[in-house]
């Protein structure tokens, strides 16, 4: 199976850059430019987890409607919906 990481616009790599490098700010993975042989699986994991996290958030919408079944009552429904890519 072909590896198919590759950043399409070359000018996309410094922006990515950054945001890897907050993400990794944000869960307390001391990550540094180049290569991060010395992080564990968990760390690098967390970190790319994180990406996702703020690239493809999860949407939640919750409302109240009449229960269609008791009358006089009202039912909460909630839907969950990620984006996915």
């Amino acid at each position: 199976m072909k590896n198919n990481n590759q950043i399409n616009v070359p000018q996309a790599r410094e922006a990515m850059d950054k945001f890897k490098m907050q993400a990794a700010q944000e869960v307390g993975v001391n990550l540094t430019n180049g290569y991060n042989g010395h992080l564990t699986s968990r760390e690098a994991g967390s970190v790319g987890g994180q990406m996702v996290k703020k690239n493809c958030p999860v949407r939640i919408i919750k409302f109240d409607r009449h229960n269609r079944i008791a009358a006089g009552h009202i039912q909460t429904v909630q839907y969950i919906a990620a984006i996915t890519v």
